[in-house]
């Protein structure tokens, strides 16, 4: 029987749905049915479907969006009991040294404030799209990169995704829902991944 999973997407600009669709086809080539389902307010979702979920989340000014905590504290059973993983998409991991959940400022105080402790975590460098910002929006992004040594042109897209380290958070987690290696290949992968 094919196994599935439920790959969660929240985000604000549609740059973190496309790594959950890279996710989902690194799962579909690997014997696993993904699905992807956007995580809103509203949204009533039945993972108990699923032998695994993925939550992937955005952040925006320093914070990943309501929902996903909504949503993590009214399943943290389920999500407990399954194979499950988290990863978020921010322009901090642009720098290698924010790439681990203990060196993510965003990551380490969203893990510190929910009761769920996914299986394997992943933080991926964003990407910045001024040209398709409000005008609000846009400035706050410039000061805070200006502030943060990042890019600052308004007039460019930059785009901060190891797409490397992107399939081999897909690959981990693939072989967790599948199961553990056989003993001649080589151990699986139980840490968290980052």
């Amino acid at each position: 029987m094919t196994k599935k999973v439920l790959i969660l997407c929240s985000t604000i600009d549609g740059h973190t749905r496309q790594i959950c669709e890279r996710l989902a086809a690194n799962f579909d080539a690997n014997g696993v049915a993904a699905t992807i389902e956007d995580l809103m307010p509203t949204s009533a979702i039945d993972i108990q479907r699923f032998n695994a979920v993925v939550i992937g989340a955005s952040i925006r000014y320093g914070k990943h969006r309501q929902e996903v905590t909504n949503f993590i504290e009214h399943n943290r059973d389920y999500l407990a009991s399954t194979p499950s993983a988290f990863f978020s998409v921010n322009a901090v991991a642009r720098k290698p040294e924010k790439q681990t959940p203990e060196t993510n400022p965003y990551v380490r105080k969203f893990l510190g404030g929910i009761s769920w402790n996914p299986s394997f975590i992943g933080i991926f460098g964003g990407k910045i799209d001024y040209p398709s910002y409000s005008f609000f929006d846009k400035n706050m992004i410039r000061l805070i990169m200006w502030i943060t040594k990042g890019p600052t042109d308004a007039q460019k897209t930059f785009e901060f995704t190891d797409w490397d380290a992107v399939d081999t958070f897909g690959k981990t987690v693939t072989q967790s829902i599948k199961g553990p290696l056989p003993a001649t290949s080589g151990q699986m992968v139980t840490a968290r991944v980052a």
